[in-house]
């Protein structure tokens, strides 16, 4: 797009510094001053921005779009509650039961529920009920795995800048400043698909481990996975040594399938927490798990407290009830699949073309892309792929109408609208684009 084509979201970017640190609501949407989008309106799987672009989306706002933008049937369940009942009360409501009950009927790992507003607040709170219910402190955590922005969470393996060739692990690093070292004092992290990490972290400190929490796909690591054999060693580990099993599925849940991850690995969790995909595009999350876990939270002095203002919003419980209800009772699953499969099969025959070793990770609806020639099965694998040019790429595809997140450890998230996606069109974009980044990388 031309310098003249942007004028509108360059002044709104020099008008929103003016407002909000680095001119954005949210440090992950700021790509520059070149670069940073503001949409306009979005619809099916295509955003149009400011400066009047429409790009097909697979970004779907980090995977919360599991139907379309502005679906009807949930739209209209939203705009009809609020109509008929409003939006909040500050009491519970029959909406409270009847989304649990749709959640239960499609996830067996769950017997009791709560909500909240974030992924973030869903994991924090699940969390804190591992620790009242076992009575201790630390957390096993995967690296890779992206469980929210609060303190405690914001510790990652900073394999960017690390050596691979070192014989080192990569050093534990905060997110940013603001963080205090003590945050991390109950933190343990281990690689993912690495059995040895495991039994080492338990044989240490095994008498003090509340949980593991890990997403099964990680939703911020190219849709890298855990194999079967590591989920049933997870799944043993707990109950040998009495901590639980948190699967976060913030991002796979309702997404990879009815039953999320969970239903394709045949593994339950203890506690589960749930966002993006609820709601399709609504601000609705939950956790939840066993009864006996669960039932930690009580009034009691030395229960677990959980709650908040805006938690079961009748607005978000009715976009969750639409969006469960068309997710539980349509084929929506072999239909988004089957886009992702295809969208895979143009994108492959791109690659091949031009000669670059590529892989694909994790399921058709949420898939990650790596330029090399073997599946990363562990976020350290990731430092081997050629990230470079997949992010040349990447960029690319969102100058020619393709949206996308330009790091090759966002997937492709696939919601039902794409079953409508031109697969010649597409195929034409990226095989320019293609060129085009295989040009810039000589």
């Amino acid at each position: 797009m031309s310098a003249h084509a942007k004028l509108t979201s360059t002044r709104l970017l020099e008008q929103s510094h003016h407002n909000m640190p680095m001119g954005v609501a949210d440090n992950y949407r700021y790509w520059g001053e070149e670069n940073t989008v503001f949409v306009k309106s979005s619809e099916g799987c295509t955003i149009t921005d400011v400066d009047g672009q429409t790009f097909v989306d697979f970004r779907l706002a980090y995977g919360p779009i599991i139907l379309g933008y502005r679906d009807a049937r949930v739209d209209q369940a939203v705009i009809e509650t609020i109509t008929e009942r409003g939006t909040i009360s500050g009491f519970s409501t029959e909406l409270d039961s009847e989304v649990v009950e749709l959640v239960k009927a499609m996830c067996p790992n769950i017997e009791k529920m709560r909500f909240a507003n974030s992924g973030t607040e869903a994991v924090l709170s699940a969390v804190r009920t591992a620790r009242g219910f076992t009575g201790r402190n630390k957390i096993v955590v995967v690296e890779g795995g992206f469980h929210g922005l609060y303190d405690e969470m914001m510790w990652k393996s900073d394999v960017d800048n690390w050596d691979s060739q070192s014989g080192e692990a990569p050093e534990i690093a905060s997110f940013g400043v603001g963080i205090p070292e003590a945050s991390r004092e109950h933190l343990e992290t281990v690689p993912l698909n690495d059995v040895d990490a495991i039994d080492d972290v338990f044989d240490r400190v095994g008498d003090d481990i509340a949980a593991i929490v890990l997403e099964p796909i990680m939703g911020n690591c190219g849709g890298i996975a855990s194999s079967q054999d590591y989920m049933q060693k997870l799944r043993d580990v707990c109950n040998e040594n009495r901590s639980l099993l948190i699967m976060d599925e913030v991002k796979t849940g309702f997404r990879v399938g009815r039953g999320g991850a969970q239903e394709l690995y045949g593994i339950h969790a203890d506690l589960t927490t749930y966002a993006k995909a609820i709601g399709n595009g609504y601000p609705v999350a939950a956790f939840g798990g066993r009864a006996e876990v669960m039932d930690v939270i009580n009034a009691d002095k030395k229960g677990v407290v959980h709650g908040g203002t805006y938690t079961a919003n009748m607005i978000a419980l009715s976009a969750a009830k639409a969006t469960l209800t068309v997710l539980s009772e349509t084929d929506v699953f072999d239909t988004i699949n089957k886009a992702g499969a295809d969208i895979q099969g143009v994108l492959s025959g791109v690659f091949a073309k031009h000669g670059i070793e590529h892989t694909f990770a994790g399921p058709a609806s949420m898939f990650g892309i790596h330029f090399g020639h073997v599946v990363p099965t562990n976020y350290r694998d990731w430092k081997d792929t050629d990230s470079a040019l997949y992010t040349e790429f990447a960029m690319n595809l969102i100058k020619h109408g393709v949206m996308l997140e330009p790091d090759s450890r966002e997937p492709w998230f696939i919601c039902e609208s794409h079953e409508n996606v031109d697969l010649v069109w597409l195929e034409g974009v990226a095989d320019r684009a293609l060129v085009e980044a295989i040009e810039a990388n000589k």
